[in-house]
Parts: C-alpha cells; sequence; structure tokens
C-alpha cells in the first residue's frame, strides 16, 4: 500500500525540527498580561503561530523573555520583552512543472481538485512527483511555509478538493478550524451492496493489530474518536452511492468505517472486496472516493466560503454504466 495518508488525515501545528532562524521578532508583553502563562501570553501576541508551535521553540531556546530561556508555565508579570528566532520551514521538495487543477486562488488560499493517482506528500518511494513538489512550482512562496502550506490531504487514489494556505496565519487559522471541526468535507463513495438508509458510523480508529499497513475499528485506548454520517443519494443492484461527511479526520476513515460495517468501497484494495458479484465493479481500478464538497471560514475575512468538484470521469462513467 502506498505510504501516504487518506481522505481525512488532517496536519497538526506541531513545527518542525529546529533550524538557523530565518528571522527574529521582538515584542514586549502587555503589563494586562499579567499572571498569564508564558505559552498563553504569546499566543496572543503572536497569533500567526499556533500554542503548540510556540510551547516547541520555547522548549528549543528559540524564545527568550528578558534575554533567557523560559519554561511555558512560568507566570509573566507584564513588560518583559521577548525574542522569537523564528526557523525556516524545512524545504521537503523541489519544485516541480506538475499541472493543476485550481478551483480557487487568493492571497491567502488555494484549493484544487487533485486527481486520482497523485501523492500529495513526498514519502518512501514517493520523492518526487507529488502535489507538493506542485505547489512549490505553482507558488515559490510556499517553500517559507511548513509542508508548503498543506493541511490535510486526500490518499493517492482518492480525488477531490484539497485546501492550501498561502501564509502562515492561514495555515494556522485552518488548523485551528479542522482541529474545532468546523471545516465541513463532504465526500461521494460508492459502497457495496445495498444500503436501505442513512446513518453514522462512530467507531474509534486506530492501526490494524495485525496488519500495521492498515487501519481499523478499534476498541480501548488504542483508536482515536471518529465518526463519518453517510446519506443514501442512488441504489444500484450490488453499490449504493453515498454522500459521507465527516466530523473527525482519521486516516483511512471512510474507507475503514464503510468496510465496519460490510460495505466498503467499490474498487478499495485494501479494505474492499476482489468479487462484488458485477463485473463492472471488481474491474474499477481505485477506491471509489472523490471529495466533492468543501467549505471553510477564510482566514482572512471570516466569511464561509464554499466550493464543489464534479466526479472524474472514471468515477462518472462507472455510474453511467451501473444506471445503464
Amino acid at each position: 500500500m502506498n505510504s501516504s495518508l487518506d481522505e481525512s488525515d488532517d496536519y497538526s501545528c506541531t513545527p518542525p525540527a529546529p533550524a538557523l532562524p530565518s528571522a527574529v521578532a521582538a515584542a514586549e508583553i502587555p503589563v494586562e498580561m499579567v499572571g498569564m502563562r508564558v505559552d498563553a501570553a504569546l499566543a496572543r501576541m503572536f497569533p500567526e503561530h499556533s500554542r503548540s508551535r510556540l510551547q516547541a521553540w520555547l522548549k528549543d531556546g528559540l524564545i527568550q523573555v528578558d534575554g533567557l530561556a523560559a519554561d511555558a508555565k512560568r507566570k509573566v508579570l507584564g513588560g518583559e520583552s521577548v525574542t522569537v528566532a523564528v526557523p525556516p520551514a524545512p524545504t521537503f521538495a523541489a519544485a516541480e512543472d506538475i499541472a493543476l487543477d485550481i478551483v480557487f486562488e487568493d492571497d491567502h488560499l488555494i484549493v484544487l481538485d487533485k486527481p486520482a493517482g497523485l501523492v500529495v506528500h513526498p514519502g518512501n518511494g514517493n520523492e518526487s512527483g507529488t502535489l507538493m513538489n506542485a505547489l512549490l512550482h505553482h507558488a515559490p512562496a510556499l517553500a517559507g511555509i511548513p509542508r508548503a502550506g498543506i493541511v490535510h490531504r486526500l490518499d493517492k487514489e482518492t480525488s477531490g478538493l484539497l485546501v492550501v494556505a498561502k501564509t502562515l496565519p492561514a495555515q494556522t487559522d485552518l488548523v485551528r478550524q479542522l482541529q474545532a471541526r468546523s471545516v465541513k468535507r463532504h465526500y461521494l463513495a460508492l459502497a457495496l451492496g445495498r444500503i436501505e438508509r442513512d446513518g453514522v458510523v462512530d467507531a474509534p480508529i486506530g492501526r490494524h493489530p495485525v496488519q500495521r499497513i492498515k487501519m481499523a475499528v478499534v476498541a480501548g485506548s488504542g483508536g482515536k474518536e471518529a465518526r463519518t454520517h453517510y446519506r443514501v443519494m442512488e441504489r444500484f443492484e450490488k453499490a449504493t452511492l453515498l454522500e459521507c461527511r465527516l466530523e473527525t479526520g482519521r486516516t483511512h476513515q471512510i474507507r475503514v468505517h464503510l468496510a465496519s460495517i460490510g460495505h466498503p468501497l467499490a474498487g478499495d484494495p485494501v479494505y474492499g472486496k476482489t468479487c462484488s458479484g458485477d463485473v463492472r465493479l471488481d474491474a474499477f481500478r481505485r477506491q471509489a472516493l472523490h471529495a466533492w464538497r468543501l467549505a471553510v471560514l477564510h482566514p482572512a475575512s471570516g466569511t464561509e466560503c464554499a466550493w464543489e468538484a464534479p466526479l472524474p470521469a472514471d468515477f462518472a462513467a462507472l455510474l453511467d454504466s451501473l444506471r445503464a
């Protein structure tokens, strides 16, 4: 299985390993912050950085208070001088001229329609030819943003909408929206078998206890909370077209949840079936999953922005074949 993560795996704001500083920010802690923890005060003073990122920089000595390293839990008195040696974003990939299907772009965001077959992030066996390589060519300034502005990803064989931040404040804002579960993500999924009614799968997901390259519904402390809502859109003899809405974002979440209720995705080589009873379904070359709708609050204006991506040709042709 490809090592890239799946449809709903969100990045945290945890910073990369420290490097030589690319910029130094200096400020004075306002007196009205007296009694606050250092990390809480810094989060208010530098909102473009997440609190977890600032905590890590405190631990690594990249932030000094009155010229000295400070513990995150220390209480401030107000008036202290703060210097932040902001480390540069590491370069994970080289820029490559790879075509992108841009749905929306402004000074803060890029929303794109990722084709099936494109890996989002470089990894073992995929050092080049990824979405990150393409983004660095399209917008070279993304080299200065952690992970080139990517805040969530889709599996290699899942198509559809992704949002990318073009600035550090936008990236921090989007990650906070993901953590608050306010980002709206809807998928179209073709599940094997007939599903008679709408429903929700509420089951924790973790690493498969035996097959470690797979995820599974895992009870106890080994699993993370995961919830997928699904709505029946169209029924066929051997399959059901669903709209799936993610409430959480876990690796392979839709694929694992649907498989756990006996309705794996058509074409899924990991969680699916090799024989569904319909040659058209069995011949589909990837998991039938498409990130259809995406809505976020714009990091600059705060207004909700929403986009839709039409089904790719292979998925649409499969549905037309089943209807015929």
